[in-house]
């Protein structure tokens, strides 16, 4: 009974990672709707959730010694969503939806740069160092910049997005903090 309530205990602990993991893909996932039912102020506040959840995913993988190749694909796959798709998409509806083709093929290539700049990442052993700027704070920058749209063109996102697509897949070194 005891090594039966100890495996489950083990288990239970070697999820906890992937759990917080996926709360970062919902709050993503909620962002996105938000924004497709034209409720943009509040998706910040999802994304800004998921930015939290991801911070604490890795910590949780470390602290339970739980870290596998599952997890880092996982997690990839959750920030494409949450900090690739959600504060694009957010952009795109307050400031770029207006310049159809250019706000599109901006959009799509943020989105795209943020794939390939995560699986880069996913086949790089880490040593310390990001190569590139890593997604997570792509993306929240960009939602940080939903508050100054009031005041800024709708050109200063077209750069914005593709500025940070660029330094995503770009080989600068980031130390990790």
């Amino acid at each position: 009974m005891f090594l039966l309530r100890e495996f489950y205990h083990t288990k239970f602990r070697a999820q906890i990672a992937n759990a917080i993991t996926l709360m970062n893909l919902s709050f993503g996932i909620i962002a996105i709707i938000l924004v497709i039912k034209g409720l943009s102020h509040m998706s910040l506040l999802f994304i800004f959730l998921a930015a939290l959840f991801d911070r604490f995913d890795g910590m949780a993988a470390r602290h339970f010694h739980s870290e596998s190749d599952f997890g880092k694909e996982l997690d990839s796959l959750c920030d494409l969503i949450s900090f690739g798709i959600a504060p694009a998409l957010l952009i795109y509806q307050i400031a770029l939806s207006e310049m159809l083709w250019v706000g599109i093929a901006i959009t799509i290539f943020y989105i795209l740069a943020g794939a390939v700049r995560l699986a880069r990442f996913n086949v790089k052993e880490f040593d310390g160092a990001f190569s590139g700027v890593p997604i997570t704070a792509a993306g929240v920058i960009m939602t940080m910049s939903y508050f100054v749209y009031p005041y800024v063109k709708d050109g200063f996102f077209v750069i914005l997005m593709l500025v940070l697509a660029l330094l995503m897949v770009s080989t600068i070194r980031i130390a990790k903090v």
